[in-house]
């Protein structure tokens, strides 16, 4: 027995097991806590590739292809469920709180990200990368801040503004992503770049991706509630048709050089409302959100491992400093400069304008466009989004819960009611009529 050995094999499997537990387990564990799943997850990946035994080292840069398409798939499955979860039907009126975060906010967020970024002596192309990928509320890292499941009742303005620019904004940060490519290229070649940005990467790509995502959004909706037989998708059961009009509403519009992320999102608000009372719904929001948690907390264990391989590494004081003002500053004030007129409490508007999460997009975002083009300092941008994404966690998941409990109590809700914490769905109240 004295040359005994456990196959590797065995330990993934083993671990594989412990981590499904743990899926299931910690939201529960944690719901009145001030820690998130996140921080348990980082703290578990740094933990693990600290070992000695474990030879890996899962930097970005070193895996580059592996980074963009793992976290492609967590964020379009996060944006799937971030849709399914909204019960608010769409009207400009009643969505003014997502409009102001998105067209007012994140522009700021990325103008004054890039300026910083270039005082702290980044090229400006860089800076610009480093403004888009960082100006978007990540879909995947605030589901404690965002609306509970269908037809629970828990949609309160913050938790509604926060979901819904989530799952905009990340499509929405795009032209600005392939605007930073541009500028990087043509530093290169020369050759004209504005037309085409504007027409292709902001116009067409917007543009289609919404209407595709509308349309397969009804498709599925379609084939899923009303189509004119037994064979319908609802009967089945299966939530996993979520994760099949996921994929589907990416790879489509795609295929046809359209902003995917932006599909996702609206394909899942077009089939919420297919039909809004359907237990199904239910069904296909917790599948969604069962694989999306897993997907998260196999990418949170990687990046711990990247934060004890050295990611950090090349950052300086100026970079440090740059970070905390990203996210005290840059977001906090551009969130109360987007809300100037919003009919909210002031303490709601506090809320939406610090909880600006940044996370899984913004790896994705350096990731694709790395990828595509030659940017400089590409080290000292992976350590610089890095750390904010580090900080990003530790704050906001610090102090989500305590903000958020705090919020319903001031509003008259009580967190700890049943049906919060069971998940009861009471019946859908009908939509008040828009403001004149």
């Amino acid at each position: 027995m004295s040359d005994f050995q456990i196959a590797p094999y065995i330990l993934i499997l083993t671990g594989i097991g412990l981590l499904i537990a743990l899926v299931a387990w910690l939201p529960l564990a944690l719901k009145k806590l001030p820690l998130s799943l996140p921080i348990i997850c980082i703290a578990l990946g740094a933990g693990l590739f600290s070992l000695p035994q474990i030879a890996l080292r899962p930097l970005p840069l070193s895996y580059p292809e592996i980074t963009e398409r793992f976290t492609e798939i967590v964020v379009i499955i996060a944006l799937m469920g971030a849709g399914l979860k909204i019960d608010r039907m769409f009207h400009l009126h009643r969505w003014q709180v997502t409009w102001r975060l998105l067209i007012i906010t994140m522009p700021l967020c990325i103008g004054a990200i890039a300026l910083l970024a270039t005082w702290a002596g980044l090229p400006w192309m860089v800076a610009l990368l480093l403004g888009a990928a960082l100006a978007p509320t990540d879909p995947v890292l605030a589901a404690d801040v965002q609306v509970g499941p269908p037809r629970t009742g828990e949609e309160d303005e913050v938790r509604f503004g926060l979901t819904s620019e989530a799952g905009l904004n990340d499509g929405l940060a795009f032209p600005f992503v392939h605007l930073a490519i541009a500028l990087t290229a043509v530093s290169i070649t020369g050759k004209p770049w504005f037309v085409d940005w504007l027409t292709f990467n902001v116009v067409w790509k917007i543009g289609a991706g919404v209407v595709g995502g509308w349309l397969i959004g009804r498709l599925f909706g379609w084939l899923t509630f009303h189509i004119p037989s037994e064979s319908k998708l609802a009967s089945t059961g299966d939530g996993l048709i979520a994760i099949a009009a996921t994929f589907v509403s990416y790879g489509a519009t795609e295929i046809i050089h359209s902003y995917g992320f932006l599909a996702v999102f609206v394909t899942a608000l077009t089939l919420r409302h297919a039909h809004r009372e359907h237990e199904f719904q239910r069904e296909m929001h917790d599948v969604t959100e069962q694989v999306e948690r897993l997907a998260m907390m196999v990418l949170l264990l990687l990046f711990g491992g990247a934060l004890v391989s050295g990611l950090l590494k090349p950052l300086t004081l100026i970079d440090v400093g740059l970070a905390f003002a990203v996210l005290l500053v840059v977001r906090p004030v551009a969130g109360l400069i987007g809300l100037i007129g919003l009919k909210a409490d002031r303490s709601e508007k506090l809320t939406l304008a610090f909880f600006g999460i940044r996370g899984v997009g913004s790896i994705y975002y350096v990731a694709y466009a790395l990828n595509h083009t030659a940017f400089p300092n590409a080290e000292r941008l992976w350590a610089i989004v890095g750390l904010i994404i580090l900080l990003s966690v530790l704050i906001h998941g610090l102090t989500v819960t305590p903000i958020m409990r705090n919020l319903d109590r001031s509003q008259g809700r009580d967190p700890d009611a049943p049906d919060r914490e069971s998940g009861f769905a009471p019946p859908l109240k009908p939509d008040p009529p828009p403001h004149p």
